[in-house]
């Protein structure tokens, strides 16, 4: 276990940190609440507040970054938050370079998905709801990353996932957002009750939940309180983060408008689950088993989102997939430990970056082709779309890992640790993140291919309803504004010098108060110069194969009648919703149904049972009060003959 930071009171400009929650916070409130008065600006307002967090947190960040090494972790305590029994909890900030780190990110890319929603969303009726619903998933994320407890922690997680359930249902006139929103709202609350779960256990067997004292005391825990902490630490991670086995609810929130899964996808939500894993580590320290199922899962989730990916042609959805396979590569990492943590970290920063990029990028296609999806309808819009093309394209090449891009920095470190590990786990670890490799570079170079060259497809298809088009669209594919692009140029110099600047810098050693030393693994089952060679060759090959297969043919507008066994598989999402709905959703149904039955039959019943019993014997036992004295003198006199006689009895007995 590594050495624990001391932590320090926030003076200075940290003092003021509380504001990055406020802010956004404030204009969710203005936003939601003042009505269409708003609707002029309310949108600049909901950039400005995030904007002006992210001010706020470069100046902390400076602020930290001037300190010694050992005095960076320091914590502000705003207020008592609420006192129950022996439980006292603070409304406390933690500030370190982790959730520094964060906080850069969530409200560095939130500005530009901010900005880009502008110009998104410029038509919608609906502009100040969505922004004010975008503020208050960012005071929500940031609540998550700064908070120095795990109560804090479990109210950010919360609200997230609030948050997200009313930006993905966002088209409230459409039943398959409402039913995507519906089904990531309560696939969270399998994961959070996971997390709730750990957080009583800490606090049964602690009796605290501020990070600092738990890391303190963690040592104390038995062996097996100690796994299935870690474990129940996992199923929460697991939710938010759409790691197997609750991945299925990720790619279906590609209902939500465009910018919502750049935000969801890239830069927050789904990190938050890779954040929680790393924040504990002092817990996964202590449990090699606990590290061990976070790298299976990961490793899992990893070959899933890849081979997934390949199979659809909806443009949001193998991006979708492409973000549940990343974000595998990066609970590998922190599965691996000290060899890992940072590792995790680095890649998650990378991905903000490229995945972002991406995701705008989807919506600017999207914003020229009518809101259509299926890559099917596009091809050749490189020449029509030059900006979205450029952006795109790099955010393509850091995505699989072209030399000296942000991806080949963080993604290749992240295998070159895998195979470090001794004996199966290397092979194992390793193998599995090196063949996804080479199905990311397939699914991205096909996606590519389909959408920005060959045939103009989307020429066949007018408005005149078709067979192949029954809606019927009227294309006419254009750049999107200013307000769309800017962003996307800011983000595509984060997929290509991104990496290289964190590894310049040094990020490493900046998250070591927070995470402890990198540990360098020496050995593993492969030599640490052949790997960065099998990847790339490996990622060329996958390059080659999608150029083979859909660059030298004619891509049919129609979706095939009939396809192999394993693309079919694929395209139902490797059976995840079929076999939720065998495990949890129908044996859950049936409980509840079970259950309704034994409240009504059983439970009612006796009540009702009882009720109509004693009413019917006072019913009867009325009939016996008749008013007439001779009636009662008759009942006393046989009263009196009964009592004698049982007397007499008594006596001669």
């Amino acid at each position: 276990m590594s050495e624990l930071p001391e932590v320090g009171a926030a003076t200075g400009t940290a003092s003021l940190a509380w504001l990055l929650f406020a802010l956004p916070a404030l204009g969710a409130a203005v936003l939601l609440l003042a009505g269409r008065r708003a609707n002029r600006w309310g949108h600049w307002l909901g950039v400005a507040t995030v904007a002006a967090a992210f001010v706020v947190g470069l100046l902390i960040f400076f602020d930290t970054l001037a300190l010694d090494p050992a005095q960076r972790t320091r914590e502000l305590s705003l207020f008592q938050w609420f006192s129950v029994g022996g439980l006292d909890v603070d409304f406390g900030l933690r500030l370190d370079p982790l959730s520094l780190t964060f906080v850069l990110l969530i409200t560095g890319v939130g500005t530009l998905i901010h900005l880009y929603s502008v110009g998104y969303m410029s038509h919608d009726p609906g502009r100040r709801r969505f922004f004010g619903q975008l503020n208050l998933f960012v005071t929500a994320m940031l609540l998550l990353v700064l908070g120095n407890n795990f109560v804090m922690l479990y109210l950010g997680w919360e609200g997230v996932g609030l948050a997200s359930y009313l930006l993905i249902g966002f088209y409230q006139d459409r039943p398959s957002a409402a039913t995507a929103a519906k089904k990531a709202f309560l696939m969270n609350r399998v994961g959070d009750v996971g997390l709730a779960i750990a957080i009583f256990l800490l606090w049964r067997d602690l009796g605290t939940l501020q990070y600092t004292e738990v890391f303190e005391r963690v040592g104390d825990l038995s062996g097996g309180v100690l796994l299935a902490i870690t474990l129940m630490l996992l199923l929460g991670a697991c939710g938010k983060s759409g790691q197997f086995p609750l991945q299925a609810w990720l790619p279906d929130a590609m209902e939500g408008p465009t910018p919502v899964s750049a935000l969801i996808h890239a830069a927050t939500m789904v990190t938050a689950g890779v954040y929680l894993i790393a924040r504990t580590h002092p817990i996964y320290d202590l449990s090699t088993a606990g590290r061990l199922v976070v790298a299976i899962i990961g490793t899992v989730t990893l070959l899933i989102g890849a081979i997934i990916g390949c199979a659809y042609d909806d443009i949001k959805k193998v991006l979708a997939y492409s973000t549940v396979s990343q974000i595998g590569y990066m609970f590998l990492a922190v599965g691996l430990g000290p060899a890992g943590y940072a590792l995790g970290i680095f890649h998650l920063l990378t991905h903000g970056f490229f995945k972002a990029g991406l995701f705008l990028g989807a919506g600017s296609v999207m914003h020229a082709m009518n809101d259509d999806v299926d890559m099917r309808r596009f091809g050749g819009l490189a020449r029509y779309m030059p900006i979205t093309f450029a952006t795109f394209g790099l955010g393509y090449l850091a995505l699989i890992g072209f030399p000296f891009l942000s991806g080949y920095f963080s993604k290749d470190a992240i295998i070159e640790a895998a195979f470090a590990q001794e004996g199966w786990q290397g092979w194992v670890f390793g193998g599995a993140a090196t063949l996804a490799a080479g199905l990311t570079a397939f699914y991205m170079t096909r996606l590519v291919l389909m959408t920005f060259f060959g045939e103009r497809r989307w020429e066949k298809l007018t408005s005149a309803p078709t067979p192949e088009n029954p809606a019927g669209h009227d294309y006419h594919p254009h750049e999107s504004p200013a307000t769309m692009t800017v962003p996307m140029i800011v983000l595509a110099f984060g997929s290509v010098g991104a990496g290289a600047v964190l590894s310049g810098i040094g990020l490493t050693e900046w998250l070591a108060p927070s995470l402890g030393e990198l540990t360098e693994v020496e050995g593993g089952v492969l030599p640490h110069a052949v790997i960065p060679w099998l990847v790339v060759a490996l990622s060329a090959l996958g390059v080659l194969i999608a150029w083979l297969t859909v660059g030298r043919h004619r891509v049919p507008v129609e979706k095939p009648a009939l396809v192999s066994l394993p693309v079919r598989a694929a395209r139902r999402d490797l059976y995840a919703n079929a076999i939720n709905e065998a495990l949890i959703a129908r044996p859950g149904t049936w409980l509840t149904r079970a259950l309704v039955y034994f409240d009504n039959r059983g439970v009612d019943g006796l009540v009702n049972g009882m009720a109509a019993g004693l009413g019917g014997s006072s019913g009867r036992m009325r009939r016996l009060q008749t008013g007439f004295v001779r009636s009662y003198a008759l009942s006393m006199l046989g009263g009196s003959v009964l009592v004698i006689g049982a007397l007499l009895a008594v006596v001669y007995a």
